[in-house]
């Protein structure tokens, strides 16, 4: 028996011993993996990680400076965000259906009006028949249209006509803006000698109910020029507002961010940044210092030079971004924080933050009346968007909603998409440089070339429909071949919306101190954006033209 445990005792010693090493090695194979892994892993930046889907449609980003995509230019009215704030009751207006029709129906019912036919001979604009006749040929025609209000019919050029103009929206838009057309309309007497609508004018045809314009001879001078009176859109007001008086400043409380590197970057890096400081003066409670001064990058410009001077209302809708966050223009608050501090012993109290790495976690319980970030480091270091990254983007929420492009821009896009009656399907040609860099983009240049485009387009939308073409491609004639199937349309065909005779020209001049502005290259991208979004078709170069991938070789 003692000579059958010892012989068995070594051998369990051993097998103990060979699994303790066994385990050990796996254990030092496994923390050497861990290490090389943690050694050469790059993680994603944490900001970019708090909002994936928005910094997918916006930008993107590679050792903290951006790579350019300004095909694309979309703003917070394109996209449905979770924490959009609701319409402001003042702005809320219930939509006309087929419901309300029927009860404006039930009211003229109850007016008892004549219905003889040969009263309905001639068409009495004023008859509320008229306009719910309007109202149901509209909501059964304009299937993408949201109708407001209508304005009672006003007489045509014929007696058997009428002029009809409405507020609506698209249900593409994603904002609460209000656009206008004006329509003529032509009747003829159906069954029970009710009214029907034979025909239907065009986008603004009908003249008589358009809003009136200014006197002829009212014109206004800036030195030399002389423009003439804009129709202008009364619903946009983009004014400057001031902080009033010296206490009335003394109780505010700001986040002034001084200028850094991200001036004259391109449009969706400036985007990225301001909303970064927009969005730590929300998280502060505070009102953020705007400087409405931008630098259009040269992308944009055709003279291929930055260009300062760019004014933020050309751009973007001021007026929605005053309505939906707290914020002073710079040079107002420059001007009250000069005049509380002149001939006083006791400054405003301000807290001046040199790196972006003071977080605004840190900030959150500072009681000064100013904190100025200043971005005086070199590059990339001096960026606004800095702020927002590591641990500050679990509590900085960028607030896109707040950006909406400008309503004269929309004015446009609402113009361009009017003319074509809302029906009309779009492709978005992307060629530019991407389509010269065959190591990035072997196929692009083939596949989007004329013959291609016709090919690939009959697949997917019919013939002699509208066809918009959202496109960087330059020259005009480009696209000829798509002509013997579609009725093409290319941003140029509608030059004259910002034309020195056009209501944004005469606009945007004078917000700018009698200097006619260039419509620019962001601007047509904007507008290209926008009426490519409304359309029933949409088709898209890296979904559908090309197998080639939107960010270059191998980034599918």
């Amino acid at each position: 028996m003692k000579e059958s445990e010892l012989s068995t005792e070594p051998i369990g010693q051993n097998l103990i011993k060979l699994i303790s090493n066994l385990c050990f090695s796996v254990f030092v194979f496994s923390v050497l993996i861990f290490t090389v892994i943690a050694i050469t892993y790059q993680p994603p930046d944490p900001w970019l990680e708090s909002a994936p889907a928005l910094t997918k449609l916006f930008t993107q980003t590679e050792n903290a400076t951006f790579k350019n995509d300004d095909s694309i230019l979309k703003t917070g009215e394109d996209v449905v965000l979770v924490a959009a704030p609701e319409v402001p009751p003042v702005l809320a207006i219930n939509p006309i259906t087929e419901t309300v029709i029927e009860k404006s129906e039930e009211k003229i019912l109850n007016l008892n009006l004549k219905s003889d036919c040969e009263d309905l001979k001639f068409v009495n604009c004023s008859d509320p028949r008229v306009l719910v006749t309007v109202e149901r040929f509209n909501l059964k025609t304009f299937k993408f249209i949201v109708f407001l209000e209508y304005q009672t019919p006003v007489s045509g050029s014929k007696l058997d006509e009428c002029d009809v103009a409405w507020r609506f929206r698209n249900k593409k838009e994603k904002s609460w803006r209000k656009y206008r057309d004006f329509r003529r309309f032509k009747f003829g007497i159906g069954e029970n000698c009710t009214y029907n609508v034979v025909h239907a004018g065009g986008w603004h045809s009908g003249i008589n109910a358009r809003r009136p314009r200014s006197r002829p001879n009212t014109t206004r001078s800036s030195g030399n020029l002389r423009l003439a009176p804009p129709v202008g859109d009364e619903e946009v007001n983009d004014t400057i507002p001031t902080l009033g008086s010296e206490m009335n400043f003394r109780k505010g409380k700001y986040l002034y961010y001084a200028r850094g590197g991200d001036y004259c970057k391109g449009m969706n890096h400036y985007l990225w940044s301001f909303l970064c400081g927009l969005g730590e003066a929300m998280y502060l409670n505070r009102t953020f210092v705007m400087d409405l001064s931008v630098c259009l990058s040269a992308t944009y410009n055709p003279s291929n030079r930055d260009e300062e001077g760019k004014d933020f209302r050309f751009y973007f809708d001021f007026e929605h971004l005053k309505e939906v966050a707290s914020v002073v223009e710079e040079s107002e608050f420059l001007k009250g924080w000069k005049k509380w501090n002149r001939g006083r012993k006791r400054k405003v109290p301000v807290k001046k933050v040199t790196t972006y790495k003071v977080t605004p976690m840190q900030l959150k319980k500072d009681k000064s009346t100013i904190i100025w970030r200043q971005f005086d480091a070199p590059e990339p270091e001096n960026y606004w968007y800095r702020v927002c990254e590591g641990q500050a983007a679990k509590y900085i929420q960028r607030p896109w909603h707040a950006l909406w492009k400008s309503k004269r821009l929309m004015n446009i896009v609402t113009e361009i998409s009017g003319q074509m009656d809302w029906d009309f399907d779009a492709v978005h040609v992307v060629r530019g440089e991407k389509a010269q860099n065959k190591e990035l983009w072997p196929h692009l240049d083939a596949d989007t070339s004329p013959d291609a485009l016709l090919t690939k387009l009959k697949e997917l939308i019919q013939p002699w429909r509208n066809l918009y073409i959202a496109t960087n491609e330059p020259f005009y004639n480009y696209f000829d071949k798509l002509r013997s199937q579609y009725k093409v349309h290319l941003l140029d065909d509608y030059k004259e919306l910002w034309s020195n005779k056009s209501e944004w020209y005469n606009e945007t001049t004078l917000l700018n101190d009698g200097k006619p502005v260039e419509f620019d290259g962001y601007m047509r991208v904007a507008v290209d954006t926008e009426v490519l979004y409304r359309a029933k078709t949409r088709v898209e170069t890296f979904y559908n033209l090309t197998k080639d991938c939107k960010d270059g070789i191998n980034t599918c």
